[in-house]
């Protein structure tokens, strides 16, 4: 493909000899690469002369998208705002992109996850309450009962550099579109530990690649509570996503 360069020097040699044979002899000898067709060549001079230019002209692209249906796009969501954008275009009988462009562009919406969180019963915040205060006072009563919990939390580390994009976040008044190369499949290790107000058990270095409820439990078994029950006669163990009322004891 010829550059913006290449096809105004064709434009101005076609113009001063007449020839599109001298024109592609200068064109190779110029450029030391095969010349344009005749009909290239004609075509930039025709639109040289039409234009004033020979850079590419856009075509008139898509039409806009009419009010109309902008009005019955947005009407569909504010009744159903679960609905997919797949789904809206089939029932409006709409590109899938326009849907897209329409609800992003026009009218400036955005789609926002579902967050899902711990489900609430009746009985459950009186009795957090009561949680609450029985911790308070056997904290007052013995200066070292936060010596006996230990809290655990695990995480994977990828040679790599990879982040979880879920947890890492860049705070600004303008969208900085940072971003990390992905090296699929790189080596990874995962790595649990735990914490108490005195004690660090671990790190605990897993050797399969992935962990599943069987590997976990064993780590527990055979790595874990061993060593709380040695260090702390009665420990209370906090297990990394169970709720605050609950605790594990490892007596």
């Amino acid at each position: 493909m010829a550059t913006v360069q290449e096809k105004a020097m064709c434009v101005l040699w076609f113009f001063e000899t007449k020839s599109v044979i001298t024109t592609q002899r200068r064109f190779r000898t110029t450029y030391k690469k095969d010349a344009p067709s005749d009909n290239s060549i004609r075509r930039w001079l025709t639109q040289f002369q039409e234009t004033g230019s020979v850079l590419h002209r856009k075509g008139a692209g898509r039409p806009s998208t009419s009010q109309e249906n902008v009005d019955r796009i947005q009407e569909t969501f504010t009744r159903s705002p679960r609905k997919s954008t797949r789904q809206a275009a089939v029932q409006l009988h709409m590109p899938h992109t326009t849907i897209w462009n329409v609800l992003h562009n026009r009218l400036h919406l955005n789609a926002y996850k579902v967050q899902i969180v711990q489900a609430l019963h009746p009985n459950d915040k009186p009795r957090r309450f009561e949680f609450a205060e029985q911790i308070l006072t056997r904290i007052e009563d013995d200066e070292n009962y936060l010596r006996k919990w230990f809290f655990s939390d695990e995480s994977t580390f990828h040679v790599s550099g990879k982040v979880n994009k879920h947890n890492c976040r860049i705070w600004g008044s303008e969208n900085p579109h940072d971003y990390r190369e992905l090296e699929r499949d790189s080596p990874k290790v995962n790595v649990w530990c735990a914490l108490s107000h005195t004690e660090v058990i671990g790190p605990f270095f897993f050797a399969e690649t992935t962990i599943n409820s069987v590997t976990y439990l064993d780590m527990l078994e055979m790595y874990a509570v061993p060593q709380m029950q040695q260090h702390k006669p009665d420990v209370i163990f906090q297990q990394d996503g169970a709720p605050p009322t609950l605790g594990h004891d490892c007596t």
